[in-house]
């Protein structure tokens, strides 16, 4: 039996530790241009989906953010809708 829940919530869990890797590595570890390719291109995949995908994605992320216990991957998570585009940043 997997430990998650959908095909859905293991993609989603795979994305965001992917992400947490690239935007916490150091110069020496991914060139900042690599790391920004990387982080600008999904944040212009996720900017494609359709409302209902991004409301399941946005809902997705509150819950893991909700059940996680790295205070610093929770913290990735809440800002993810923001960071990447999800929703409209608040000013």
């Amino acid at each position: 039996m997997s430990v998650y829940s959908s095909l859905t919530r293991a993609l989603a869990e795979a994305l965001v530790d992917a992400l947490w890797f690239v935007e916490g590595c150091e110069d020496d570890q991914m060139g900042p241009d690599d790391t920004g390719k990387v982080l600008e291109g999904v944040g212009h995949l996720v900017t494609q989906l359709s409302n209902d995908q991004r409301i399941e994605f946005i809902d997705l992320l509150g819950s893991m953010a909700a059940e996680g216990t790295d205070p610093s991957r929770r913290e990735f998570l809440e800002g993810f809708p923001e960071g990447f585009g999800l929703v409209e940043k608040h000013s």
